[in-house]
């Protein structure tokens, strides 16, 4: 029986969790990538414990040396990846008029610059092989007009189906995860709390990561997990764009309040 690998980015914690923990059950073997390198080898132990191989890779994809080495793993013929789950991420949450863009220039670095040089890497060590699954996590919120995450997650998904243009034919299926809310701990992190979203509107991990291996092992290049979602983001891509931008406006300001600068 040959053996799937996969790599996860973002693997110690929520939805990167979960897809570590999901693609362990179904056979595959696993790379790590975090920066914690504590939660990493905890998490490599759970996953060995279901008879698993699992590599640890610590790197912090902010830092451009680290992503390289993780892109040089993915490029490794005499270790072939089969699956890339770029995961990492996090809240931006930083107003699009403040003087210090930092947390913006972090989300840049790893949600958006690390993201094109894994999927990248992976893609033409697969294209030769005429086979492999690149799966990108983006969010429902690249659909709506929320700052500087949503403008993020609307590069990822676009992102994704130009890939998945110039790899059609090849055998390698590229898929953007584009969640609602779900529940993990990316939104303590960034300082959301939970009561300010209304309840309908939280997804469960475990589904929605079993929703996304489903839509890549289909050949689907869009995966929006849960029906409400879907049909919210029907009607997001067919309103006018400025409904859009004012239920954004109402949706963030009863989350953060004013702006401030």
């Amino acid at each position: 029986m040959i053996m799937s690998v996969a790599l996860v980015t973002g693997a110690t914690s929520g939805i990167g969790a979960e897809f570590a923990r999901q693609l362990a059950a179904r056979g595959d073997d696993l790379v790590l990538v975090a920066r914690d390198v504590d939660r990493l080898e905890s998490m490599a132990a759970e996953l060995r414990a279901l008879g698993r191989d699992v590599e640890v890779l610590p790197a912090d994809l902010a830092d451009r040396a680290e992503v390289d080495r993780v892109a040089a793993r993915l490029e490794d013929a005499a270790r072939p990846i089969d699956v890339l789950v770029n995961n990492a991420g996090f809240s931006v949450g930083t107003s699009l008029l403040a003087r210090d863009v930092t947390k913006i220039d972090l989300a840049y670095e790893v949600m958006m610059r690390t993201v094109l040089v894994l999927a990248g890497a992976a893609a033409r060590a697969m294209v030769p092989r005429g086979t492999g699954a690149i799966i990108n996590v983006s969010s429902t919120a690249g659909y709506i007009t929320m700052g500087a995450y949503s403008a993020t997650k609307a590069w990822v998904t676009s992102y994704t189906e130009g890939l998945a243009n110039e790899l059609r034919g090849t055998g390698v299926r590229v898929t953007a995860l584009c969640p609602g809310w779900v529940h993990t701990e990316f939104h303590t992190r960034g300082g959301i709390t939970e009561s300010s979203i209304p309840g309908a509107m939280w997804l469960e991990v475990t589904p929605v990561v079993r929703s996304a291996l489903a839509a890549s092992d289909r050949g689907r290049v869009i995966s929006i997990p849960s029906a409400r979602y879907a049909v919210l983001i029907w009607l997001a891509r067919h309103v006018p764009r400025s409904t859009i931008r004012w239920v954004s406006r109402k949706f963030s300001r009863s989350r953060h309040g004013e702006v401030s600068l």
